[in-house]
């Protein structure tokens, strides 16, 4: 599972100042994938908000695509984005930064022949990065 070790060691760099920002960022998007139907339910919704070149292009085996904070907000709304500013004790504005600085990366490694993975090894490569960053 080494392909996700890139963004544990970002998550790890950039959250290091909030001691459990690294797990409650994980948690976040475990949460919302899980929220959103799974991978294929938060990709529709990008979709529906007009980010469906974006978010296939993290899916992809090219470029990332980037996404602004902004997006974030559009695509998932207010009240899902305050819930993960909430349990990361940071504003909506730098939830929605975190968010759209990872979730590319993460759905970037979890499908890395460019094709959607099973839920199972989605759960496996969060379940994996949580092990990273935390040593359980």
């Amino acid at each position: 599972m080494g392909m996700f070790d890139d963004v544990a060691g970002g998550l790890m760099k950039n959250l290091s100042s909030n001691e459990g920002g690294q797990n409650n960022l994980l948690e976040s998007v475990s949460g919302l994938l899980s929220n959103s139907g799974g991978l294929s339910g938060l990709v529709e919704n990008f979709k529906q908000k007009g980010l469906g070149d974006v978010v296939s292009s993290w899916i992809s085996t090219g470029n990332n695509l980037p996404i602004s904070a902004e997006q974030i907000q559009r695509v998932l709304g207010h009240p899902q984005v305050q819930q993960i500013a909430d349990k990361l004790g940071v504003s909506t504005q730098d939830a929605s930064g975190h968010i759209a600085e990872y979730l590319p990366q993460i759905i970037d490694k979890i499908t890395p022949n460019g094709s959607m993975p099973a839920e199972d090894t989605l759960s496996q490569g969060l379940g994996f990065l949580k092990g990273k960053l935390f040593g359980s």
